[in-house]
């Protein structure tokens, strides 16, 4: 297994009205939580933006951009987008597989478009995607149960878990590839 993190399309366009704020702001302490562990890890982070150029969501507009308290680098690679399906004409499944990612851990907004969609886009590529718990946000708050109980999902703290055995077993697999070169 190695696991990447896709936050997708938190951008400050979709800080709307009261309901979708308060959403996208609980999501963001979870995801942040998330981004923390992977750096720690040094695991890949990818950044996700979507574009509707109808609309002026574009790269250089203020929309576009990332709210400050989301913990993502301009050294994390961007993915820019224009389904909600991540994978859709996009090189993403390139980076992933280049990296060779085979685990996705997602995140971000909204939970029954884009974020549903690159979970199901994942599925049809092979890639084992899951939902991190509370890292998902809506502008129907309500819907975030449905796509969590349809979908995998796994908590911070299971995720750290799984995180460390992982770092573990890669490092018994270098010592016992290190042992094999001495004999």
């Amino acid at each position: 297994m190695k696991p990447a993190l896709l936050v997708i399309d938190v951008q400050k366009a979709f800080f709307k009205n009261p309901e979708t704020t308060q959403s996208l702001n609980q999501a963001i302490a979870q995801i942040n939580m998330g981004i923390e562990l992977f750096r720690e890890k040094r695991l890949p982070i990818i950044c996700i933006q979507h574009m509707v150029k109808e609309n002026g969501l574009m790269p250089g507009t203020e929309g576009f951009d990332l709210p400050e308290s989301l913990g993502i680098l301009p050294t994390d690679p961007h993915i820019h987008k224009t389904y909600g399906n991540a994978f859709n004409k996009t090189s993403l499944e390139a980076l992933l597989r280049e990296l060779h990612v085979d685990t996705l851990i997602i995140t971000g907004y909204c939970a029954e478009y884009c974020v549903f969609s690159t979970y199901r886009g994942a599925l049809d590529l092979d890639f084992t995607p899951v939902l991190l718990r509370g890292a998902i946000a809506s502008r129907s708050p309500a819907n975030i149960p449905f796509v969590e109980n349809v979908n995998d999902i796994i908590s911070y703290g299971i995720l750290k878990k799984l995180l460390t055995s992982f770092e573990t077993s890669q490092d018994n697999n270098q010592e016992y590839y290190n042992l094999k070169k001495m004999l």
